[in-house]
């Protein structure tokens, strides 16, 4: 009763403001401001990448499942329209937030290998980085990319090409500067290099797992020089 009343009130406030000459002019301002906000394209006022970042961050501490959209629209700060609109759903924006967690950790590791010319000592470095922000971070979050691993495989078969497809590129990141290292005669000729890079591929996503709970820095340490002594 209450909304047919509200109607018949804006319904005669049109209606008289029609039927009223000098008002004509403002109506039609009316109208052409109010469509004009739903045509016009709407300004987003927060930077996605940001956004992107603190998505990451949450999927990362708390995994796929337990995080729900209301958790996602509380941490990142925008509403269920705005995320929906950019990101898509939960899953689009779960697998945009782990792109940019491989790129970032691709192109560190990239420009580590670019500054550290010795294979050795680049692969040492990187283990040993590996284990320091692992046990620096309070969350103990481990590897993104072995968590996904444990929860969505096998049960989802796209999430399950998107770690495929992580792994073959660090490996192939791994492998490069393998041969790069075989090719200065850092490494015997006789090496398999792509088995020796799917194995300090394990190591380090194991150094990362393990650092969770196990937070000895010179047993991880021990762990890493056995790793090494491959290397030569």
């Amino acid at each position: 009763m209450a909304e047919q009343t509200l109607i018949l009130f804006w319904l005669n406030f049109f209606r008289n403001i029609w039927n009223d000459n000098s008002n004509k002019i403002f109506l039609w301002k009316r109208i052409f401001y109010v469509s004009t906000f739903f045509i016009m394209p709407r300004v987003k006022l927060f930077d996605e990448n940001e956004v992107l970042t603190k998505a990451m961050n949450l999927f990362w501490k708390q995994g796929y499942s337990a995080t729900s959209i209301q958790d996602l629209v509380v941490h990142l700060g925008i509403n269920r329209a705005s995320l929906y609109d950019t990101f898509g759903d939960k899953e689009k924006l779960f697998k945009k937030s782990f792109e940019l967690y491989r790129k970032q950790s691709i192109d560190k590791i990239r420009q580590l290998f670019q500054n550290q010319p010795n294979v050795k000592e680049g692969f040492s470095e990187l283990f040993d980085n590996a284990v320091s922000e692992a046990l620096l971070d309070k969350d103990r979050k481990g590897c993104f990319a072995v968590n996904n691993t444990t929860e969505l495989v096998p049960n989802n078969d796209s999430c399950l090409e998107v770690l495929s497809s992580n792994r073959r590129d660090f490996e192939k990141l791994f492998y490069e500067y393998l041969k790069k290292g075989q090719s200065k005669g850092q490494l015997k000729e006789c090496k398999d290099l792509r088995s020796l890079a799917s194995y300090l591929f394990i190591i380090y996503n194991g150094l990362l797992v393990v650092s969770k709970i196990h937070t000895n820095k010179k047993e991880l340490a021990d762990s890493v020089n056995l790793a090494l002594s491959l290397l030569s």
